[in-house]
């Protein structure tokens, strides 16, 4: 009896034992294998350059813990770069001493004209959005009641570029409004609206636009439209630095175009709109004019007055690539600028260029 409780007692001991180790050995198995699993992040949208832009989802096997998986990824694919109309002129062979990233560049002393920098500035381009400067000076010197409340129409809308916008057909504006973001946002539907309500129409108000230009000698330059979003919209940096002299006269211009951000009320609500040159929040920079433009064909430009070292200079950069590039390209100017004596600025300080310098 003693014998055969003993054994029930040893063959008790050894299955705890046993479901002990097993338990271990389970546990163990599980921390190695917690150990050896490798995650897989979630990926974001992949860009790449096709000939069909678009979103595409795309199928992809992976392995985790040896096994195979299957993973669907979203995929940007971006058109492929567009030369622009400088580049198919071939103005990206030229090189200059400060090496620019804009095919086209000007800067003038504001005081006399005397050029101290040029890079194929007699070349027409594309101009894009510093139409918008010529939109303006157009609207301020008609005179026209700036607390006339516009709306945005149909009319208004994009069907060239398809550009998105945040005012929404029926958004009501005062003329005002409708030119601040104009020139600070580059509203494109703004710009559309100011030329869509000038004196017989949107026709009319290009009519004024290539007449004032040619008032000021822009011999150069052409307009189709008061927004700037058609390759038509072409004139040289010369011209360009002509139209800054001029709208460089007009306070509302000035202000308006130099704004970091404004809040404007749409149909009674608020909304906050900010510029697209950031030049002009640094309090390193002293602008009084300014304004961005980029299209495809025309690249990235900038059409700016600033006071460098004591000195009023007008800048312009045309058909820039990169985002960041014609600002880039006036702070290289800037430097260049300070750096030099004012009298070591008697001589234009320009690049080789086939193109007539006469101004």
């Amino acid at each position: 009896m003693y014998k055969l409780a003993l054994s029930a007692l040893i063959s008790l001991m050894f299955a705890s034992t046993a479901l002990t180790a097993t338990a271990a050995q389970a546990a163990d198995g599980a921390g190695s294998k917690k150990h050896h699993v490798k995650k897989v992040k979630a990926r974001g949208p992949v860009r790449v350059a096709a000939a069909e832009p678009g979103e595409r989802v795309v199928k992809r096997v992976i392995k985790v813990n040896g096994r195979r998986k299957v993973v669907y990824q979203r995929m940007i694919v971006a058109a492929p770069a567009v030369p622009t109309m400088g580049d198919l002129a071939g103005l990206n062979m030229t090189h200059d001493p400060l090496d620019l990233k804009s095919n086209v560049a000007l800067v003038l002393d504001q005081a006399n004209s005397e050029v101290l920098f040029e890079k194929n500035s007699n070349v027409a381009l594309p101009i894009a959005s510093i139409t918008k400067m010529m939109t303006g000076l157009v609207v301020v010197e008609a005179k026209q009641n700036m607390d006339e409340i516009l709306s945005i129409s149909d009319e208004d809308v994009d069907r060239e570029k398809f550009s998105s916008s945040r005012l929404k057909v029926g958004t009501q504006l005062s003329r005002a409004d409708m030119l601040h973001i104009a020139l600070m946002s580059s509203e494109n539907r703004a710009s559309s609206a100011l030329g869509r309500n000038y004196p017989g129409g949107k026709t009319a108000f290009v009519e004024a636009m290539n007449a004032k230009a040619r008032e000021l000698g822009m011999v150069d330059t052409h307009y189709v439209d008061s927004s700037g979003l058609s390759k038509m919209n072409v004139a040289s940096a010369r011209d360009l630095a002509k139209l800054a002299m001029a709208a460089y006269q007009q306070p509302i211009l000035r202000q308006y175009s130099t704004d970091a951000k404004a809040m404007v009320e749409t149909n009674g609500r608020p909304m906050q709109f900010g510029t697209t040159n950031h030049l002009v929040a640094n309090p390193d920079w002293a602008i009084g004019l300014q304004k961005t433009g980029f299209i495809n064909e025309a690249g990235r430009c900038l059409m700016m007055q600033a006071v460098i070292e004591g000195r009023s200079v007008i800048m312009v950069f045309l058909d820039s690539k990169g985002k960041q590039s014609r600002t880039a390209d006036a702070g290289r100017m800037r430097k260049w600028l300070e750096a030099l004596k004012p009298a070591a600025l008697s001589t234009p300080l320009s690049s080789p260029s086939s193109y007539s310098t006469g101004m």
